[in-house]
């Protein structure tokens, strides 16, 4: 029951919202294709400004893919979290999402490719993918972009975040789909 309920409000809760948005618009007297363009002329702008942070941070992670160091992690990891019942396929998963949402997706299309999206660890790493966010990635590319430099606390209160996802998607994934 409370499955079927998950999944008919996950299916409505877009399309409600994107109604709510454009009736408020009009009630508001919102030109509502002139921002959206104005916007996208402001988006295209600052991802030009992105670039060179995108291309640091892909190029650090292709290197820590490459040597082997996300797998060294993840073998070392794997027994305290298989004590806790987490799957040890979802620690790539885990370690990646602060870093990159592109190598996260590249993850999680390899656990749904293996596992199936209806197994438990395919919801898992659904549910990580859409509540966890990518850390490290803001801090490079958006702080970098404006000039912020001192992210110390940023970085903590990021990972913290994470780290809370992360927990809440095993246990509300435990206590939905097992």
């Amino acid at each position: 029951m409370l499955q079927l309920i998950v999944q008919t409000a996950a299916a409505w809760v877009i399309p409600v919202f994107i109604f709510f948005i454009l009736v408020y618009a009009v009630v508001k007297k919102v030109d509502v294709f002139d921002t959206f363009v104005e916007g996208a002329k402001e988006g295209f702008s600052t991802s030009i400004t992105l670039i060179p942070y995108l291309v640091a941070m892909l190029a650090a992670i292709g290197i820590l893919r490459a040597s082997g160091a996300l797998d060294l992690l993840t073998q070392f990891l794997s027994p305290v979290l298989t004590y806790f019942n987490i799957p040890g396929e979802i620690i790539p998963l885990a370690i990646m999402r602060p870093l990159s949402g592109s190598g996260a997706l590249g993850i999680t299309a390899e656990i749904l490719n293996s596992f199936g999206p209806d197994s438990f660890i395919g919801r898992l790493a659904s549910t990580m993918q859409g509540s966890t966010d990518t850390t490290f990635f803001i801090l490079t590319v958006y702080f970098g972009s404006v000039g912020i430099r001192r992210t110390r606390h940023a970085l903590t209160v990021g990972l913290l975040a994470d780290l809370a996802a992360f927990i809440a998607s095993v246990i509300i994934c435990s206590l939905v789909f097992q």
